[in-house]
């Protein structure tokens, strides 16, 4: 009888087209639809995981719990049978390197993250704290409520959210990709490529060591093409693919007004008020529409290629379903698409500080007035030439410069001071869309997805992704987070199925990536 059975049974597949359908499906699809198999049996462990490592504090200049974060990713990448070596830098923790090799395997992949975060006020976070993990049923600008973790046997929601510091960035991609690997393990699914990863300690405070570190050990980082797996996928909701980051630097701006506070309706109209002096200075440097006065800020950025202008005409328009989302009736640009300006250098303040506000607000003249600016670069900027030509324009404001703090003899010889420092910063990286392993990323993707993805030629954020340029590395960025995760700020959150989505991703890439 149970001959009969079986015979029976090869010969319904054979007759019935839905398993031959099934079977001549993508190999990338079939992957990411084995990995979600995976997810669907074990998504309490997985959590459970993500919420121990989030547990960890990892404030970036906090060297002993980024030291601490180190060893439990050790742990865990040694429990999925990577050799892992910790690449050691001077008061901070640990570069993290890890590899497996793959028998067989005719390329090798590095995949980058970091796991440092951004610093933290605990009284800015909504009912929850940065490092311990709570679970909403959406967003809080939608309304989400505080839920307890489910139980064993209850499922997680797509929609749910954890709320801590790194949620999204950039702890969730790290799990989503080791439990891709546990995935591809336990469904006996063998890797394409040999895997290689580099887990970065201070890539928050600028990664100034990384570099040190990849030509000290530039041996271990041979390798074919390199995936960084840091960012948010696009704002649309759909998975997102880009090849190139911005560069960065930071400048700060001091203008100083008389050595101590003065009573302004004794000193008013008279005593030299800074507040208004940076904010003359500030308005100096940006028109109505948002462009860039500075002189030369616009120069020497590299054109896109005729592929890369097609992406962008490809795009989702979804502009004003973001100034809706944002609540703000006019955009800067002077009409430019926000995928078009993402490719020229910005200027930005990203914090303004003089004298005392609201309750602790006081009838005074202050004694200095602050800003923190971020520029972010594109391809071909170089960071010290940036602010060169940012200093050059406070000069010609009438400003002299220093980047000292002013002596009292300074302060009575010139009228309007402005200290300037800043970090070194770094330059923009950007990988050609047409390389034969550009078009290999995309390919999987879209067939494990079963579906087009957004391609970007550079994505909005920051990454020192030109060090690995430097090394030959191509570098493609394969984000997997929601885009409305709050990260550097209060109340950073990952969206559940961002990061079940990235499981396949990352499934499909290390079990079919070939080129």
């Amino acid at each position: 009888m149970k001959r009969i059975i079986f015979l029976c049974s090869l010969l319904l597949g054979a007759l019935y087209p839905a398993t031959a359908q099934v079977s001549t499906a993508p190999a990338a699809a079939r992957v990411a639809g084995a990995v979600r198999e995976y997810r669907q049996a074990n998504e309490h462990r997985i959590t459970r995981e993500l919420v121990e490592l989030l547990s960890i504090p990892n404030i970036v200049s906090d060297a002993p719990n980024i030291q601490r974060n180190a060893e439990k990713l050790k742990t865990m990448l040694e429990a999925r049978g990577l050799r892992v070596q910790f690449l050691p830098i001077a008061g901070r923790g640990p570069a993290i390197y890890a590899e497996l090799t793959t028998r067989g395997a005719a390329r090798t992949v590095i995949f980058y993250a970091h796991y440092d975060g951004q610093p933290v006020d605990p009284k800015a976070w909504a009912g929850t704290m940065p490092f311990a993990p709570a679970l909403r049923t959406k967003s809080l600008e939608a309304g989400g409520t505080l839920i307890p973790f489910p139980a064993a046997g209850t499922a997680y929601q797509d929609d749910w959210r954890i709320y801590a510091r790194s949620a999204s960035d950039d702890k969730s991609p790290i799990v989503a990709l080791l439990a891709a690997l546990d995935a591809l393990r336990v469904k006996k699914i063998p890797l394409a490529v040999n895997l290689k990863l580099i887990l970065d300690g201070e890539e928050e405070a600028g990664s100034p060591n990384l570099g040190k570190v990849l030509e000290k050990y530039r041996d271990l980082f041979r390798g074919d093409a390199l995936l960084t797996i840091d960012g948010p996928v696009h704002q649309s909701g759909r998975p997102l693919l880009f090849f190139g980051n911005r560069g960065v630097t930071d400048v700060n701006i001091t203008v100083y007004g008389p050595t101590r506070a003065l009573h302004s309706g004794h000193y008013g109209n008279w005593a030299p008020n800074p507040a208004f002096h940076l904010a003359r200075l500030l308005g100096s440097m940006k028109d109505a529409t948002g462009r860039v006065l500075i002189e030369g800020f616009y120069d020497d950025v590299a054109p896109l290629s005729e592929r890369e202008k097609q992406a962008l005409a490809e795009l989702p328009a979804n502009e004003a379903d973001l100034m809706h989302e944002l609540h703000f009736a006019k955009a800067e640009g002077n009409g430019k698409k926000l995928v078009e300006l993402i490719n020229q250098p910005s200027l930005n303040v990203r914090g303004i500080q003089s004298g005392y506000v609201g309750a602790q607000s006081q009838n005074i003249i202050p004694t200095k007035a602050e800003v923190s600016l971020d520029l972010r670069l594109v391809k071909n900027i170089d960071p010290q030439r940036q602010v060169e030509r940012l200093i050059a324009h406070i000069r010609k404001q009438g400003f002299y410069v220093t980047s000292e703090e002013p002596t009292n003899e300074e302060r009575e010889k010139y009228p309007f001071i402005a200290r300037v420092t800043g970090g070194p910063g770094y330059p923009a990286s950007r990988t050609p869309m047409d390389l034969p392993v550009s078009r290999a990323v995309v390919r999987v993707v879209e067939e494990a997805m079963g579906a087009p993805v957004v391609k970007m030629p550079t994505l909005g954020g920051s990454a020192p992704m030109y060090l690995f340029e430097n090394l030959k590395l191509p570098v493609i960025g394969v984000p997997i987070v929601n885009h409305d995760n709050n990260q550097h700020s209060e109340n950073e959150n990952l969206r559940v199925g961002n990061l079940w989505r990235g499981m396949e991703i990352f499934g499909s890439l290390l079990a079919e990536l070939r080129w």
